[in-house]
């Protein structure tokens, strides 16, 4: 799917049905394999535990979608690492959005999807079985995620609709 979050951006500029949403720049880093990623969203709340987030990408098909996972903007722990990020590609995820930490860098390059956090860090979590999926969430700033919108990512930011906003 071709898409430029700029072109998005112009192309809705006057929405202010608050169907279209923009995650603060400079907020999110790209880690993954791909920089440019789309999907509709799923999504996850999980604070410095990723048994959630491992039992999704384990043994979900993806789909082509983006799991976008809010970690509370936790710099402590990371939610993601190589194994998953991998078991993610693998399983079909387009990409996933941290609202948190991630690490294994190298071997998140090499993933094939997209993925942005907000950091890294090389402690893992600890497993205690926590975590809601499928909810409404509130990241970067107060900008709302809910499962069934569609997240568009480029080196130029990300962007948030309420449906899809791309032309195919």
């Amino acid at each position: 799917m071709k898409f430029s979050t700029c072109d998005l951006c112009d192309e809705h500029k006057g929405d202010d049905s608050g169907q279209v949403r923009v995650l603060p720049g400079g907020l999110y880093r790209h880690y993954g394999g791909h920089l440019d990623f789309a999907g509709p969203v799923a999504t996850l709340r999980c604070l410095e535990d990723n048994s959630l987030l491992k039992s999704l990408v384990e043994t979900e098909a993806g789909q082509g979608r983006v799991l976008v996972v809010d970690g509370g903007a936790s710099m402590k722990r990371a939610l993601l690492g190589g194994n998953l990020a991998a078991a993610a590609a693998k399983n079909g995820w387009a990409g996933l959005l941290i609202h948190g930490c991630v690490r294994d860098l190298a071997e998140l390059r090499e993933a094939e999807l997209g993925i942005l956090a907000l950091g890294h860090v090389p402690l893992p979590t600890e497993r205690r079985g926590q975590g809601v999926a499928g909810i409404a969430l509130q990241i970067g700033g107060g900008v709302w995620v809910r499962p069934g919108d569609w997240l568009y990512a480029d080196e130029d930011g990300t962007v948030i609709g309420g449906a899809p906003l791309h032309k195919p």
